[in-house]
């Protein structure tokens, strides 16, 4: 067998058409979706197949479909082709898809829990409060210190890192109006005198400032939540979000799911993670390809990641594992 890190993408892959291939040729995904379908007393295929946008974007729906998504393409991974995975990682909302796939947290609870965690992010900051905003160009430590000197020359808070992604690529949250007034006020010479730095800002189109202190309403939600679902010890260790860090034991588990409704996403650290313990090959399971994209910033010459987009996807794999 080959030993692969198996990662789930999270809340911005999500694309009307999702897991269609999946459902047209295996019916192990075909069940999933009847499943979801039934638990949620939604069409999960109108939903991902033929719906609108505008639905599918809504966070209480995205987030249960990309679990969905994931999921039925793990199935099938499994199902096609004779792979060892070594360790689980999902960004945000996706390390629930790697609690069900690892054997921890059941199919049904995790969709429910998901529904209610888009329900509960959705009306934690009123529309128009809050915002996220990508930089780009700075490091780890800058972008810390970027937001104390928002929050502390604007007095407008909260601005905090949300979401490390890559070198050089960071996501911010917290009240819209420190964010404009970032954007509106940086200058390089007076926050970082002493370097060259150049900093670029992208504004996101989201539905909530996620991973800050504006969610905390949300996460003493799905404490709730989550503290009446039972956590089982995973078959191999997942990388949570919270810590970056290898985690088998449930309670654990369960407590840095709670924990990083609020806390950013360390994905860099993540990886770097896995990396250190000889993990450099990766299948992105999901939608998209936008944590193979990650992948490459992170660790460019050394790490390999195969897609589940499509048919030839599938048999690339299975090429890559006889050879």
């Amino acid at each position: 067998m080959n030993s692969y890190g198996v990662i789930f993408p999270g809340q911005g892959s999500q694309h009307i058409g999702m897991g269609k291939f999946l459902v047209e040729n295996f019916r192990s995904a075909s069940q999933r979706f009847d499943e979801a379908s039934e638990v949620l007393h939604l069409d999960c295929r109108r939903l991902c197949f033929s719906g609108s946008e505008a639905d599918l974007q809504l966070t209480e729906n995205t987030q249960p479909m990309l679990v969905l998504v994931s999921v039925a393409g793990y199935d099938v991974l499994r199902e096609t082709c004779e792979i060892d995975c070594a360790a689980y990682a999902g960004h945000s909302v996706g390390e629930y898809s790697a609690l069900v796939c690892a054997k921890s947290l059941a199919f049904a609870d995790a969709i429910r829990a998901v529904r209610t965690r888009g329900r509960s992010m959705q009306k934690a900051s009123p529309p128009g409060e809050g915002g996220m905003c990508a930089v780009l160009g700075l490091d780890e430590n800058q972008v810390r210190e970027l937001c104390v000197w928002v929050e502390k020359e604007s007095g407008q808070k909260p601005l905090s890192p949300a979401n490390f992604n890559a070198p050089g690529q960071v996501v911010v949250s917290g009240r819209q109006s420190a964010i404009e007034w970032m954007i509106a006020n940086f200058k390089r010479e007076v926050v970082f005198p002493d370097t060259n730095v150049r900093a670029k800002f992208i504004p996101l189109k989201v539905s909530a400032p996620f991973h800050c202190a504006l969610m905390q309403p949300a996460e003493n939600e799905m404490r709730d939540v989550l503290t009446a679902i039972n956590f089982q010890a995973p078959e191999k260790p997942i990388v949570q979000n919270f810590t970056a860090k290898m985690t088998r034991e449930p309670n654990s588990l369960r407590e840095q799911l709670i924990r990083q409704v609020t806390a950013p996403v360390l994905w860099t650290e993540c990886m770097r993670t896995m990396r250190e313990d000889g993990i450099v090959r990766y299948i992105e399971c999901g939608p998209g390809r936008v944590l193979a994209g990650l992948a490459k910033k992170i660790d460019p010459e050394k790490t390999n990641v195969w897609n589940i987009n499509s048919l030839d996807d599938l048999k690339t794999i299975e090429a890559s594992l006889k050879s």
